[in-house]
């Protein structure tokens, strides 16, 4: 198994609260890993450090070391555009553009300068497949993206993601605000592209997790508490505590 990103000792803080106490986690290519806890453990805000989405926040301070393909993401030489073009991101809400499908899925391409109105096209189609959206949309490439249902939306917004080929996509509660129906198509079509990108998404659905996940990690109070095989840590967690909050007992 190949690593993509490890972060080491990682701590983040907002002023003098201390929201992350040393993370220690490495990410596998080519799988899904899931992070799991309690509302307010910290798994979002792991997560936003992943790419660098915390930067813009004022008072916060990050220590620690979070590498991607072996590159400390956080040296001050470290390419915004580059890294977010590599490390893709998917939010709770869907949040299309308020413009046509198409202009939405292409957005990424034409900010990376790609002008050659061909591979656009193909890369549009293959990324709406990819995100199994394409039956509903191609014959409405023109249409608003926010004119379509909430699950529809938001596999306009993961196509939107996997057009620029990033190497992985954080996902932070992509399915919590959608019906049961639309849920499970954006599990499926994860499932599927598990084995062509790395994904590291963030639920509190167990049951979610432990369908579609390979590796899962757990947080509690802004700790790593275990982090393990998905299979592994639902049957035999080696912690009590995981295997209280797995059981229902809080959370």
């Amino acid at each position: 198994m190949t690593t993509i990103i490890s972060a080491k000792d990682v701590h983040l803080s907002y002023g003098d609260y201390e929201a992350l106490h040393g993370i220690n986690l490495d990410f596998h290519k080519k799988e899904l890993t899931a992070l799991i806890g309690p509302s307010g453990c910290g798994k979002s805000t792991f997560l936003r450090c992943l790419n660098r989405m915390n930067d813009d926040i004022p008072n916060i301070k990050i220590t620690g070391e979070i590498k991607f393909e072996g590159q400390d993401i956080y040296n001050s030489k470290m390419d915004l555009v580059e890294l977010r073009k590599e490390v893709g991101m998917v939010f709770q809400q869907p949040t299309p553009f308020p413009f046509s499908v198409y202009d939405n899925v292409a957005y990424g391409l034409k900010i990376a300068g790609v002008k050659d109105k061909q591979l656009i096209d193909q890369r549009v189609e293959e990324s709406l497949q990819q995100a199994a959206i394409w039956k509903e949309t191609k014959d409405n490439l023109n249409r608003n993206a926010q004119a379509f249902s909430g699950g529809q939306q938001q596999r306009i917004c993961i196509a939107r993601a996997l057009a620029i080929r990033p190497k992985v996509v954080l996902l932070d509660e992509p399915t919590s605000a959608l019906d049961p129906i639309s849920s499970s198509e954006i599990e499926e079509t994860l499932m599927e592209l598990k084995h062509q990108y790395t994904f590291i998404m963030v639920t509190h659905n167990l049951q979610q997790a432990g369908r579609i996940s390979d590796q899962t990690a757990f947080l509690m109070n802004g700790d790593l508490i275990e982090a393990g095989k998905t299979e592994e840590m639902f049957i035999a967690p080696k912690k009590q505590i995981t295997s209280d909050y797995l059981n229902g007992r809080f959370g």
